[in-house]
Formats: C-alpha cells, structure tokens, sequence
C-alpha cells in the first residue's frame, strides 16, 4: 500500500543517477587496472564508457524532448557533460598508458583512489538531490575536497617528475608519465565542476 504513495523520482536526476553510477563503476575499474594492469579490466572500463555515452545521448534526447524540468535545464545538461567527462578522462588515462607503456606510479595510484572516492560522493549528491538537498550539497563539498586532494598530488608528482632529468631515456619517460598525470588531473577538473554545478543547483531552488 504504502508503494502507492511513493514519490516517483524524477526521470532526468534517475538518468543523471545512471551516469554517476556508471563513471563510478569506471573509476573501481580504473583503480582495479593500476593495481593490476590486464587486458579484461581495460575492456571494462571502455564498455562502461561506451554505456555512459549512451546514457548522455539517452539523456540528452529526455532533455530536447521536455518542456518542463525539475531543475534548471542548461544545469542539468552541464552535470550530465561533466560527470560523463570524469569517465572520458579516465579511459583516456588508460588508453594513455597502454600506447605509452607506461607503468602505475604511487601518484597514479593516490590520484585515481582519490577519484574514486570523489566519484562515489557524487553519486551520494546526485540521489540525495531531489529530496534531501542540503545532504547532497554536503556530498558535494566532499567531493571537491577530494578533488582539490587530487590536484596537490598532482603537482606533487610533477615536482618530483622534473626533479633532475638524467638523460634522453629520462625524459622520454618524465613527458609519457606527465601526459598521464594530465589526464587525471583532467578529470579531478570535470568532477570539480560537477560538485560545483550541484551546489548551484541546491542554492536556486532553496
């Protein structure tokens, strides 16, 4: 009985929730091939970046299609882009690795843990976003200081990476590891934006 009276939750935040939680399977994929770098985990990665694309085109056609939404609609169409972006960024990141040959460093590790977890309280804000706001905007604030964790990282891995070049070899290996690094950076970036775009969300329908 009591299903009867159940809020339906909005369509475009379950879509949005759909893409969260695909870029936050990425992202345990990510941290499962630095741990361990193989073929099958690097196909799952991509098929879940293929599905995320998918869900944004399948959101973005909900999108063109409504003429009344929940919240702002160029908010919602940038929240889905930049949470559709941490994923690119991290199939990228082992695209990367594999055409360079390039082997996880700690940083690389640190940096995509913290991703992770950065894309899990995204997840949490986006589900929390419709009925409990100010939880989601906590999830929100959790997830740029995670983000911001990652850029220190970052730059703390192109200190040492440019520390003292040796020679050729050296440098061939400091450029190919600084292309990856650029890559996770990128995506602490898109989630970054992401924790940002819900924050102005929760203000405009306080």
């Amino acid at each position: 009985m009591l299903k009867l009276f159940k809020k339906r939750q909005d369509k475009f935040i379950t879509l949005i929730h759909n893409q969260a939680s695909l870029t936050l399977e990425g992202m345990d994929a990510l941290k499962a091939y630095l741990v361990a770098p193989n073929p099958t985990t690097s196909e799952f990665l991509r098929q879940k970046e293929k599905e995320a694309d998918e869900a944004r085109r399948i959101f973005i056609d909900e999108l063109n299609r409504t003429f009344i939404t929940p919240f702002d609609r160029e908010d919602l169409f940038a929240l889905s882009r930049t949470i559709d972006d941490v994923l690119d960024y991290a199939y990228s990141t082992v695209m990367e690795m594999e055409i360079l040959k390039v082997e996880p460093t700690p940083y690389i590790l640190r940096m995509a843990s913290l991703l992770r977890d950065a894309a899990g309280e995204l997840l949490l804000a986006v589900e929390r976003l419709e009925d409990h706001p100010n939880v989601a905007g906590e999830h929100a604030q959790r997830a740029k200081a995670l983000e911001n964790r990652v850029e220190d990282v970052y730059r703390e891995a192109l200190a040492d990476l440019f520390s003292g070049a040796e020679d050729i070899k050296h440098v061939m290996k400091m450029l190919k590891l600084r292309e990856v690094y650029r890559h996770l950076s990128n995506a602490a970036d898109r989630g970054d934006e992401a924790a940002n775009l819900i924050a102005d969300i929760i203000v405009k329908v306080a």
